[in-house]
């Protein structure tokens, strides 16, 4: 079965380069030369895509808006490609829940590369998202974390964990690799608007870290992203 991509480029070159090597790599491509085009192909679409592959400078509506709104619906992958390439256009772009970020010009090999890394990734992620919705418990290393009875045991020890804890450890576990900003955390955890105080956040992420990790100064499970957020890199 094919895998689907969404081409979200108002650069007719960039769009002739990319849909002829994707097609040729055998994926299914649709195109939308503006970013108010891609949201509604994205919607008439009814998640089939595998991939959004979408530019920042955008006439109608700009990429973040894109990323936003289709994040809003979805948990589709989505690759920023731009121009932009400063640290904090990365910053920001991948905040707003894009999964990565290659800038222009760039190879077609490479961008081949990054696609089916993502799209690897996300099935197996998905797969272990799935587990964790239909399954109790969950394996994460050298983690046995139960779901029913919100315990944890870090190799058989059993760790004591406060219910923020619990539901924090809960979040990243279930959805490994998945970049989580400090307003989705407080949002999912605390049920209200986050409204820039980092305090409560990186206190309960520090007492987390104390108890699941070797060492909480180098952390294995839950890793910071610099001026993004958080996401669970170990397993």
């Amino acid at each position: 079965m094919k895998n689907s991509v969404l081409i979200i480029e108002d650069d007719h070159s960039i769009i002739e380069m990319v849909e002829s090597y994707l097609t040729k790599d055998g994926y299914d491509v649709t195109i939308a030369t503006n970013g108010e085009e891609g949201v509604i192909r994205f919607g008439e679409a009814q998640g089939q895509f595998d991939l959004v592959l979408v530019d920042l400078m955008m006439p109608k509506l700009d990429g973040m808006e894109v990323i936003k709104m289709i994040r809003d619906r979805s948990l589709v992958p989505i690759l920023i490609m731009s121009a932009k390439d400063g640290d904090v256009d990365k910053a920001i772009g991948l905040g707003f829940g894009a999964d990565d970020y290659i800038a222009k010009p760039f190879s077609m090999i490479e961008l081949s590369a990054r696609i089916k890394a993502i799209i690897r990734r996300a099935t197996q992620y998905s797969n272990i998202e799935i587990k964790a919705e239909t399954e109790p418990m969950l394996m994460m290393g050298d983690l046995r974390i139960d779901l029913n009875n919100y315990t944890v045991f870090k190799n058989e020890e059993s760790l004591k964990l406060t219910s923020k804890e619990f539901e924090l450890l809960k979040l990243f576990a279930a959805h490994p690799n998945r970049v989580y900003t400090k307003a989705q955390i407080y949002n999912q955890i605390w049920n209200d608007e986050y409204y820039g105080d980092e305090n409560v956040i990186n206190v309960h992420m520090r007492r987390l870290r104390e108890k699941i990790e070797d060492n909480p100064s180098e952390p294995r499970y839950i890793k910071t992203l610099w001026g993004i957020g958080y996401k669970w890199e170990g397993g």
